[in-house]
């Protein structure tokens, strides 16, 4: 039970040391963002366009109100 507490100690300090390893290099490694530069959001050109899509329903919505009524 000694040695399985031993390596859980060691594999949680390891796990913590790899944690602390990762932070750095994102720290040392980030991109430099300036006040006023675009940020750049890439999408798959023939996406669906979810907006669109919510203007065409709410318009079919309101066209079916007022026929039914």
């Amino acid at each position: 039970m000694k040695r399985v507490g031993t390596w859980a100690f060691y594999a949680i300090g390891a796990l913590a040391f790899g944690y602390l390893a990762l932070y750095a290099y994102a720290v040392f490694t980030e991109r430099d963002l300036k006040p006023g530069t675009p940020i750049h959001i890439f999408r798959k050109p023939d996406a669906p366009s979810y907006s669109q899509l919510d203007v065409q329903l709410l318009a079919s919505r309101r066209s079916d109100r007022t026929e039914a009524a």
